[in-house]
């Protein structure tokens, strides 16, 4: 008996069908261990949350100073970082309420030397005039 495939030459593996698509197996990233960024001495760093805002420790530094400074400072601070995420709200609020506390007690003090000034002069009249 004779194979009848035996004169039959080899035929070439048949191609898939154009309506089927090739599958693929999606590979997860590779990870990579992440480094640190070195910056060199006196390099600007950027704003974002590892940079301190300025105007907070201008207010923080002027309230020690100029109250009103201080007081407009710490505001425009404040809307600052929570715009840009920076830190320093502490200070910030820490320079308003020192700010506040130095423009109060400016305030009283300006008060009380007027009333006292105004008492003395009731009391004796010729006090300024030099006599």
């Amino acid at each position: 008996m004779s194979d009848p495939t035996a004169n039959v030459p080899p035929s070439e593996p048949t191609p898939p069908p154009a309506s089927a698509a090739p599958t693929y197996q999606a590979q997860p990233a590779p990870v990579y261990a992440q480094q640190k960024q070195s910056f060199a001495y006196g390099a600007p760093a950027g704003p974002g949350p590892e940079t301190f805002n300025v105007l907070a420790i201008v207010s923080f530094v002027s309230a020690f100073v100029v109250s009103l400074a201080a007081v407009i400072c710490g505001h425009i601070a404040l809307s600052q970082i929570k715009k840009t995420g920076e830190k320093g709200r502490g200070l910030a609020i820490a320079g308003l309420v020192i700010g506040y506390a130095g423009i109060l007690v400016g305030l009283t003090g300006a008060i009380v030397a007027f009333v006292s000034l105004f008492v003395l002069v009731q009391a004796d009249p010729n006090m300024l005039s030099g006599q």
